[in-house]
């Protein structure tokens, strides 16, 4: 049996928190698709620790961690994050395993990428430069080198044809930048990734799918960044969506059980790209302030604005959401007045769906609102304690949506989450 727990927004919806939250009812945790531009923010021991690659259960002793076949990885990041988590006391090598199957992600990738970007100008997706991209493209094209060849005599000619042609990538881009150092860096990473348990992923989380073990699988990124179901072309290059599960894992679909769909109270998208219900104004600046609202990855300013609930019940529905976890909700504590996006003003007309390109129409989001709740929500351990004008936004999006909202982190903290 295999649950699901992924992004329901543009990504930053506080994942990380929420798998390790429910990790302890899990066997297994397995990571099925993106790279290093994920960034999962945990709170360790009040210490706070930021997972690109690694599956959130790490942690966690008892836990087997599965970095499956669906994610690009970028040796280097790794073994970064290796190290971090190791200053916990972790014996990261103890329950980690990395699929064979794994794309790596090439110093040239992110060459590419950079490189990809600048080209553009104005026009920029808002690429997090981490090479996922080209990593990615290598994939479909029939070119990338697997985490498997790492144990093939080859792997270093087999790196040398496909730097070349990369090579040539990048001629074609004018881009002069030297990468001898990425690639010294690379080569060391490359040797440290060795050391781990390479595995054959799909026999290996069908083997423990068959014994009865409780597989958790880890979403990165958010649904409206999905490749094909996003707000194209200003989205990731993998699949965030539930179906992810099965080409990331190798599993199939009628082993997927329960799909918990993470939402922010509000929401938030870094980089370029539509945003129907962004607020440039105080409103937007005080949310992004109380709710630290910066990329774990990159750093950047996130965008910040009301709830979405036309784009959030068109996630429901791709991913066949089960339960809703909704984040942040403390930080709409100290606001007199909440909205929420029920409808879209395209060209004069009411729709409730979302548009072939958003950013080929003008959409103005139709609102509802809702008196704030004014309270500190913080240290609520209870559904009864929270005020009833809370209870009367949370109504309103289990009608909206058809899917419960079943959990409310209400802080940070691991503990700081109320059931509903």
């Amino acid at each position: 049996m295999v649950d699901v727990i992924l992004g329901l927004q543009w990504g930053d919806e506080g994942k990380g928190k929420i798998v390790d939250y429910f990790a302890k009812n899990y066997d297994v945790v397995a990571r099925f698709q993106g790279g290093p531009n994920a960034g999962h923010t945990l709170y360790v021991d009040g210490k706070k620790i930021v997972l690109h690659q690694i599956p959130s259960g790490i942690f966690h002793d008892d836990k087997v961690n599965l970095i499956g076949n669906g994610v690009v990885l970028d040796a280097v990041t790794f073994k970064k994050e290796c190290e971090n988590v190791a200053a916990f006391g972790v014996d990261y090598k103890k329950n980690l395993f990395i699929s064979e199957r794994a794309h790596l992600i090439l110093p040239t990738h992110r060459a590419i990428d950079k490189a990809s970007e600048l080209s553009k100008g104005n026009e920029k997706i808002g690429s997090t430069l981490k090479g996922i991209g080209p990593a990615y493209m290598d994939k479909t094209g029939r070119n990338g080198l697997r985490v498997g060849n790492l144990l093939d005599k080859s792997f270093t000619t087999e790196y040398i044809k496909l730097r070349l042609k990369h090579q040539k990538i990048l001629e074609s881009f004018n881009f002069q930048e030297d990468i001898s150092a990425w690639e010294e860096e690379f080569f060391e990473a490359i040797e440290f990734l060795r050391e781990f348990k390479i595995v054959n992923g799909e026999y290996f989380i069908n083997d423990k799918i068959q014994k009865g073990q409780k597989i958790l699988a880890e979403g990165a990124q958010g649904s409206m960044l999905d490749v094909d179901f996003g707000t194209f072309p200003f989205v990731t290059s993998s699949n965030t969506i539930s179906a992810g599960v099965c080409t990331g894992l190798g599993v199939a679909p009628q082993k997927i059980k329960e799909v918990f769909g993470v939402s922010k109270a509000y929401c938030t998208r870094v980089g370029s790209g539509p945003f129907p219900t962004e607020l440039n104004d105080e409103t937007g600046e005080l949310i992004r302030k109380t709710g630290s609202e910066f990329g774990a990855t990159t750093g950047r300013p996130r965008r910040c604005g009301w709830i979405d609930l036309v784009a959030l019940q068109f996630a429901c529905m791709i991913n066949g959401v089960t339960q809703i976890i909704m984040t942040k909700s403390d930080i709409l504590d100290n606001l007199d007045e909440l909205k929420v996006c029920n409808g879209y003003n395209i060209n004069g007309e009411e729709k409730n769906y979302v548009p072939f390109q958003m950013n080929k129409v003008n959409i103005e989001p139709v609102y509802k609102s809702f008196a704030g709740w004014k309270t500190d929500i913080t240290a609520m351990k209870d559904f009864s304690e929270l005020p009833q004008q809370m209870k009367n936004y949370i109504d309103y999006l289990n009608n909206f949506l058809k899917v419960p909202v079943k959990y409310i982190s209400n802080g940070p903290g691991k503990e700081q989450i109320i059931i509903a």
